[in-house]
């Protein structure tokens, strides 16, 4: 006799939704420190375009804060910053447009 194994796809999807939601630890922290210092020492969009090198220089001398407050490896530490950086200068790009 053949086993049959049913699934709940309810669960399931609301599983998959659960494990895209979570926030990297320290986003939020990251976020306002970069806002607080580097965005305001040198913007992070210039005449309506990227400037991707004060993108990367805010998120490094955010991530050694970051990795230095968390105990997280540099990989981590820079993801979560760039990701920070990034939302910041898309929100100031926006804001920019209108």
């Amino acid at each position: 006799m053949a086993a049959t194994r049913q699934i709940d796809w309810t669960a399931a999807m609301h599983a998959v939704a659960a494990d895209r939601a979570k926030r990297p630890a320290g986003l939020l922290a990251a976020r306002s420190l970069i806002a607080a210092t580097s965005a305001k020492r040198r913007p992070l969009v210039v005449a309506g375009a990227y400037d991707r090198a004060a993108i990367m220089s805010a998120a490094i001398a955010a991530a050694r804060i970051h990795q230095g407050r968390t105990d997280s490896t540099w990989g981590e530490a820079l993801s979560v910053t760039l990701k920070a950086t990034w939302q910041l200068a898309k929100a100031a790009r926006t804001a920019k447009a209108h």
